[in-house]
């Protein structure tokens, strides 16, 4: 039986907004108090969603910014006209970034200083953020490239490229934030006279927080469901015997006790619903690539290099390849970690995983 494509996939999903998208520096309301902002990304994926919720902070009217973008001219000037426009004459209260990947914290500390206000964000993220904009983990550098090569990069120049990132979060998130209020799971944060519940979620960001308000019914859902691609789990170099696969399907059935009608704000695509629906895509997608890895370690060895083209069904750039390859190290660890694989380093030290 073949399985459903994304366009099927996404048919069973509603977007009640239909292909209505924001203005380039506006915003679009998709809920009341709620409003959308959708900036460009230099990325294949080419935008990010953040979010604007009505607030009030101290006897102060204004408004909470919810994820800020890369830090880049474009994103300041489209910034600066929403600003101008957006937001009814009122001011900046505070920022919340649900995790710490650069198109969601890179204009945190721009943001902050120029509305002199706090970052909330939970704490691991805020200290990984902390680290990485100083000196980049995970995704580029020394230590990534090692990491690739252990597990079968071999392509002198692609590991030269990526030796030559080391300052690739540091461009995107030049800085951040010398302090920031704690977000963590079940906290609940009042945000214009709604309670909004902190979701914490694992295995995409070292801490994501997602954002529900029960009396909207509406989910800030951030990268933990994303209405057409799947979010991107990955193992890094700095903790290299991870199995974040099996911490993101863990976190996902956080949100199964939502309400079916929850209309989704993710931080890709465009707001929907039909969470539940989703979720089962989602944990059917993971089911069927551990599939297809453990037949194909059944036959022979496999590096996560090789097991690359079995996952991915296109051509990959070497930005697209890092993160390929840190998704089918996931997907072997959670069946050496599940005892369906084990893991040997061959002659030439590379890690290969065969089924037991």
């Amino acid at each position: 039986m073949t399985s459903p494509n994304k366009d099927q996939l996404e048919a069973r999903l509603h977007y009640p907004l239909g292909d209505t998208l924001p203005a380039p520096g506006g915003t679009l309301e998709v809920a009341p108090g709620v409003k959308w902002i959708r900036m460009a990304l230099p990325f294949a994926l080419d935008h990010i969603n953040l979010w604007l919720l009505r607030d009030t902070l101290e006897g102060v009217h204004g408004w909470t910014v919810v994820d800020c973008c890369i830090a880049r001219d474009e994103a300041k000037a489209q910034w600066e006209q929403i600003f101008a426009t957006g937001l009814d004459g009122l001011p900046v209260l505070r920022v919340i970034v649900t995790h710490m990947h650069p198109d969601h914290m890179g204009l945190a500390q721009w943001l902050c200083e120029r509305w002199n206000c706090r970052l909330w964000i939970s704490a691991t993220d805020y200290h990984s953020a902390r680290l990485a904009s100083q000196s980049t983990t995970g995704f580029g550098g020394e230590g990534a490239a090692g990491f690739f090569q252990a597990h079968g990069m071999t392509d002198t120049d692609a590991l030269e490229k990526i030796r030559g990132r080391a300052s690739y979060y540091p461009s995107m998130v030049p800085g951040v934030p010398r302090g920031f209020q704690r977000l963590m799971d079940g906290q609940t944060v009042t945000i214009g006279g709604h309670a909004w519940r902190c979701i914490s979620g694992y295995g995409h960001a070292p801490e994501h927080i997602a954002l529900y308000n029960e009396a909207l019914q509406v989910l800030i859902s951030g990268d933990m469901v994303l209405p057409r691609i799947s979010t991107n789990v990955s193992v890094y170099d700095m903790e290299p015997e991870s199995d974040p696969l099996a911490l993101f399907l863990d976190s996902l059935e956080r949100y199964l006790p939502l309400p079916a009608a929850t209309l989704v704000l993710p931080s890709h695509g465009k707001p929907f619903t039909g969470l539940h629906e989703r979720i089962r895509q989602l944990q059917d997608h993971h089911a069927e690539r551990l599939d297809e890895v453990l037949a194909a370690c059944t036959k022979a060895p496999h590096s996560a290099w090789d097991m690359i083209p079995v996952l991915f069904h296109r051509p990959l750039d070497l930005h697209q390849s890092t993160f390929a390859m840190g998704e089918s190290v996931a997907h072997l660890h959670r069946l050496w970690f599940a005892g369906q694989l084990r893991r040997e380093r061959d002659t030439e030290g590379i890690w290969k995983f065969r089924a037991r």
